[in-house]
């Protein structure tokens, strides 16, 4: 398995930084965030969210590519794709990323669903939106040899394999694919992993890992018990990862496998823990 970091975790690191920390832990690439940045959040100061020092936005990316290329290959980094959050229907933000993906040789980045949803639109309107921007999105990429994802995530109407495999099956699994996100399923839409990745298969373009567990919280004034989720290990996690890389190696999964933790620990410590719990459970 090859394995990758989101620079979404580590907003304080140079891009230099980041490299140099993924090539000491024996990662093999980075997943780097290309997410445009406020006045007010580069005030605020380095967050995940918010401003990053390495700075890469859709608007400066094209010419910071040369320096990308450059600093990973310097560190045997490779790029293994963008964590953008560009809508298919703004096309605009569509060519922006799409020129700095193809100057620094990304071989993908997400691209979102019309909109979110949170109940106050008809899920049929935004599918309905979703495929045409897939569509308009596709006449800009065909033929750049960059693929567009679609993640799997809550808050979205594709929160599940199955959903998220509805959008995407109208397309080739050449252009198009998935971000495969189980530590995301734990809370909206988790289907058994074996059936997922099956359903799946060969539009699976990257893999998101990290973990969180459900904890107690206080009942509501029915009685009725509440939840909360915390981040925890993957070890501990409520997912169970060793039958993710099983399924994975089944169908000769050759993508990366990307953590994304956004807990408190220092990024080192959180970055050696996963990576060499993941190579432990290896099949």
């Amino acid at each position: 398995m090859k394995y990758c970091a989101t620079t979404v975790a580590m907003p304080e690191l140079t891009m230099a930084e980041q490299a140099g920390l993924l090539q000491k832990l024996g990662y093999d690439g980075v997943e780097l965030r290309v997410r445009p940045v406020t006045d007010e959040q580069r005030k605020q100061g380095p967050s995940p969210w918010g401003y990053h020092v390495n700075d890469v936005s859709p608007e400066n990316f094209a010419a910071k590519a040369a320096e990308i290329r450059s600093v990973l290959s310097d560190h045997g980094i490779a790029l293994a794709g963008l964590a953008t959050n560009v809508a298919c229907t703004d096309l605009e933000q569509v060519k922006l990323v799409l020129e700095g993906a193809v100057a620094a040789g990304a071989p993908f980045f997400r691209v979102g669903a019309a909109s979110g949803y949170n109940g106050t639109r008809p899920y049929r309107e935004i599918y309905g939106e979703t495929i045409a921007g897939y569509t308009r999105v596709l006449e800009l990429t065909r033929g750049t040899g960059v693929k567009i994802v679609l993640e799997i995530h809550g808050n979205t109407i594709h929160p599940s394999a199955s959903l998220a495999h509805r959008i995407v099956s109208q397309f080739d699994p050449q252009l198009v694919g998935v971000i495969y996100d189980p530590q995301n399923m734990v809370r909206d839409g988790f289907e058994t992993t074996s059936l997922a990745i099956d359903l799946l298969r060969e539009y699976i373009a990257h893999c998101h890992v990290g973990a969180h567990r459900p904890t107690a919280g206080e009942p509501d004034e029915s009685g009725t018990a509440s939840w909360k989720w915390e981040r925890c290990r993957m070890a501990e996690g409520l997912y169970h990862f060793p039958i993710m890389l099983k399924e994975l190696a089944a169908i000769n999964y050759d993508g990366f496998i990307s953590i994304e933790d956004f807990g408190s620990e220092p990024v080192e410590d959180k970055l050696a823990d996963a990576i060499q719990y993941l190579r432990h459970i290896e099949p």
